[in-house]
């Protein structure tokens, strides 16, 4: 494997390489804040993952922290709303509903880390965590909608939000009870306290522990795994379903997408699968997780 190449987009606030088999390392770059999230940061990790992270040449994120920290939560020390958000509007329910792209909805009233969450939700592609250190706040909740999140033995992960007066965000309500189920979710909620990443082990919002030194390469290689000679197709349909069926209200949902998925991928790189394991080959898969088939309404 050679050297990371670079994206072509500059960030002030993130650090992206890719190697030559297509895992992205995507570095949230502010150690002297302590990588804290920033609108900037929200703006910029909003773009990879709508559009860099969408370029065939991407098979898989890892994304970690550079530092002693992963994220140490939002920046406090912006000038009015530390959120960005726009004080001067009373939404509703309904209203957000109906003009969710629209002004003054759009930035001044819809959650800025939710955004980029539902952006990682969405790529069709294994995305991992590798928590270097702190992740609190946003710090913590951006992770949940990631795949696997592994972290360093010294990390540290708090939702902390009561200590602030304000609720867990970034679709964490969502995410999190999926996680770790809604006992789990609802104490570490309450409580409001920072886990060391023994406890956020225990709790199972961690695949794996790692020694500081290895955590990155470990996340790395577990990326490479899920990649090589993988049909990115067939990944980023199976993502797609178990995210999407998973909440289904019946089996026959399942059955739906899954039937589709299944035709759509047995005629496409599921041929060369079936060849490659007949033939006691490595397969030569030619899809692209940027031409998915449609199999949900």
């Amino acid at each position: 494997m050679t050297s990371p190449t670079r994206t072509a987009t500059a960030y002030e606030t993130l650090d992206v390489s890719v190697d030559d088999d297509g895992v992205a390392t995507l570095t949230l770059d502010r150690p002297d804040a302590m990588n804290s999230f920033t609108v900037t940061m929200a703006r910029e990790l909003l773009h990879f993952f709508t559009v860099d992270a969408h370029d065939d040449a991407v098979r898989a994120v890892v994304v970690t922290g550079a530092g002693r920290a992963f994220c140490a939560g939002m920046d406090l020390s912006a000038e009015g709303n530390v959120f960005g958000l726009d004080e001067s509007v009373d939404p509703t329910p309904e209203e957000l509903r109906a003009h969710l792209t629209d002004d003054p909805y759009q930035d001044g009233v819809r959650d800025t880390g939710g955004k980029v969450t539902l952006a990682i939700h969405a790529l069709p592609k294994p995305v991992i965590a590798a928590i270097n250190g702190a992740a609190v706040g946003i710090g913590a909740t951006m992770t949940l909608a990631m795949d696997l999140r592994l972290a360093s033995t010294t990390a540290r992960i708090g939702f902390v939000f009561g200590r602030l007066g304000i609720v867990p965000e970034a679709a964490s309500s969502w995410f999190l009870p999926r996680i770790v189920g809604i006992s789990q979710a609802l104490e570490w909620v309450y409580s409001a306290d920072v886990l060391t990443a023994q406890q956020a082990l225990d709790g199972r919002l961690l695949r794996s522990l790692h020694e500081p030194e290895d955590l990155l390469g470990a996340a790395q290689e577990l990326a490479r795994s899920f990649v090589k000679d993988r049909s990115p197709v067939a990944l980023g349909l199976a993502k797609q379903l178990l995210y999407r069926n998973s909440a289904a209200a019946d089996p026959l949902e399942a059955h739906l997408s899954d039937s589709l998925a299944m035709f759509h991928a047995s005629i496409g790189d599921g041929k060369e699968g079936v060849a490659a394991f007949r033939e006691k080959r490595a397969p030569r898969f030619t899809g692209r997780a940027s031409d998915l088939p449609r199999v949900f309404d």
